[in-house]
């Protein structure tokens, strides 16, 4: 008789860290709770899908809390990796990078639901698929900052992407199909091109784990190094898609106006954050042997990504149908250059340096105020238009709408009152002029003086008169607040921006809220 007995059975079994993966876990129900509930809920009563699914998600992020404090903790854990860290043989961490970007991820996500349950109704979208999607989607985005090993990674970048494709064709006006085929296949072919990366990574480094596939790439036999370098970048190529750098970004525009308003707001944060969290792991840990040729290829990467994204923007013609999600779209490919340029500092910054909490401490402004900004956007293409001439005039029908529209815009551009992403952009180009890349500190200057002609001009669209206006008229004499002649906003709608305008306001008068993450290091 043989014996499948084995020398230490109790390495086979491990205890799961229930704490440790409760913030994606609770997302992930919160998906098949919508997806059962619509099942069996009336037709009269769907709204109450979406107040589920923001209960999930702001039960998700108060799971953060219990691991703010402490060690970092880990589970699906194996023995005898080796690596740079107690905790290299596990696929699940949650150390302070993964908590910020879980953060980011489940916050935007609350707040691109809150956005959506308008939407929702008014283009009768189909809401349990809709939520599910969502959910689904958060869950990868909250599950990849925590993921330390390549095949995770991968499967958590694959959970973040394939619900945001149906997401966006659950769009019915002809423009959604349109625009998830090209996010699809542009999407596919990154993933693809990944997978053969991963593939080579693991032929030359004999583990998918990162910190052990740093060791085996740094001692690679010299006939495999190539086959190493070209997995790195081939790698690095699925991340760089889903942060919409050049030349991965020609799906941006097009996909952001075919997807309702509240996906493209979703797509531009959450989806960003997901794409910048796996390009920092891969980078900074697993091909860290490698640290100057991708800081090389990341800075040169961030500099062509905010020049693209800021020129696309100022050649934006105002009047066109859905420029202002245009201009945002291209707004997101620059400020997707902005949040590269730390990355690339990290492959020069001397050892016990992270210039990774510069990304991470703009990401969450960026996040807060594009969602914003969106919202603003939503609401006005309510009874307006989406073109960036129908907000002309907006301050004399929304008074309070168009103040924080502008106070959005400002923060991007990085001008007072917009504190908070004034200093975003000064710790960002501090992070270039530490790593000794002063260059690449001067082309961000100049994109930094560039984008700030276009966001200009849209906020002085704001307080133009009104196409129409009778001359002579007194000023106020158009209805003002919130309930003008255009109706009142849904109150989810008002809330929303309530929420992202109070916290870009609170931001702006602490700063250090947000930018003490980038003060110490997130590993």
């Amino acid at each position: 008789m043989t014996s499948l007995a084995v020398a230490n059975p109790g390495s086979l079994i491990q205890s799961v860290d229930w704490v440790a993966i409760a913030p994606p876990l609770i997302a992930a129900v919160a998906a098949l709770a919508v997806l059962l509930t619509d099942l069996f809920l009336p037709e009269r009563h769907r709204k109450w899908l979406g107040r589920l699914a923001a209960a999930g998600l702001a039960l998700a992020l108060i799971a953060l809390l219990p691991l703010t404090g402490g060690s970092p903790r880990a589970t699906f854990c194996v023995q005898n990796v080796a690596g740079g860290s107690g905790n290299a043989g596990c696929s699940y961490v949650a150390d302070h990078f993964a908590l910020v970007f879980q953060l980011l991820a489940l916050g935007g996500a609350l707040i691109a639901a809150l956005l959506s349950a308008h939407t929702v109704e008014e283009e009768k979208l189909p809401g349990g698929e809709y939520w599910f999607l969502l959910l689904s989607s958060a869950t990868g985005a909250a599950l990849l900052p925590a993921s330390r090993d390549l095949a995770t990674m991968v499967i958590a970048l694959e959970v973040a992407s394939l619900p945001a494709f149906a997401l966006v064709a659950l769009r019915r006006d002809g423009r959604g199909a349109e625009a998830a085929l090209k996010f699809f296949v542009s999407s596919v072919t990154a993933t693809a091109v990944m997978l053969l990366g991963v593939g080579f990574v693991y032929a030359a480094s004999g583990s998918l784990h990162l910190g052990a596939v740093a060791q085996g790439l740094e001692h690679a036999p010299g006939q495999l190094k190539p086959l190493a370098e070209a997995g790195a970048v081939l790698t690095l190529v699925g991340f760089a898609f889903k942060v919409a750098a050049v030349p991965f970004h020609f799906w941006v525009p097009d996909t952001y106006i075919g997807a309702p308003l509240p996906v493209a707001g979703y797509l531009s944060v959450v989806g960003k954050a997901a794409g910048l969290s796996g390009l920092a792991l891969a980078t900074t840990i697993a091909f860290r042997p490698y640290a100057h040729t991708w800081g090389l290829a990341l800075a040169v990467l961030a500099a062509v990504t905010m020049t693209v994204g800021n020129v696309g923007a100022l050649r934006q013609r105002f009047d066109t149908r859905y420029s202002a999600v245009r201009l945002l779209a291209w707004s997101s490919v620059g400020q997707a250059g902005y949040l590269l340029v730390p990355l690339a500092a990290a492959g020069y910054a001397p050892t016990g340096v992270d210039p990774l909490g510069a990304t991470a401490a703009y990401a969450l402004i960026y996040g807060v105020v594009n969602l914003g900004a969106f919202g603003v956007v939503a609401a006005v293409g309510r009874r307006a238009g989406t073109s960036v001439d129908d907000f002309r005039g907006l301050f004399a029908r929304r008074r309070w709408t168009a103040l924080a529209l502008a106070f959005f815009l400002l923060c991007l551009a990085g001008l007072p009152p917009g504190v908070i992403g004034l200093f975003g952009k000064v710790v960002v180009f501090r992070a270039a002029v530490d790593a000794g890349l002063g260059w690449l500190a001067v082309v961000m200057a100049a994109n930094v003086v560039v984008a700030l002609y276009y966001y200009l001009l849209w906020t002085t669209r704001l307080f133009a008169p009104a196409p129409g206006a009778e001359e002579g008229a007194a000023p106020g004499a158009a209805p003002v607040g919130e309930a003008g002649a255009e109706g009142r906003l849904p109150a989810t709608l008002t809330a929303t921006l309530g929420l992202t305008a109070s916290v870009a306001v609170v931001l702006s008068f602490a700063p250090q809220l947000v930018l003490q993450v980038a003060g110490g290091s997130l590993f």
